[in-house]
């Protein structure tokens, strides 16, 4: 039997695509989620020639940002 972990694709929470993305970061357009996209301003890789992260690495981050703010 394998073990389970937190990093199974089922788990992973993933958001493919800049314009998604942006949506999930409440964004106004796709052009400034791809510019803190290229910039590496959030936690996120390009496969291929589309972004992705997951909103596991987006909450994580912006709660280091914001240490107090979470609830």
């Amino acid at each position: 039997m394998i073990p389970s972990n937190n990093s199974s694709p089922e788990n992973l929470d993933l958001v493919w695509g800049a314009a998604a993305i942006g949506r999930e970061l409440g964004l106004k357009n796709d052009r400034q989620a791809f510019y803190i996209l290229e910039k590496g301003l959030l936690p996120a890789k390009k496969v291929g020639c589309q972004w992705v992260t997951s909103r596991h690495a987006i909450r994580r981050y912006f709660a280091e940002l914001f240490p107090g703010a979470a609830a």
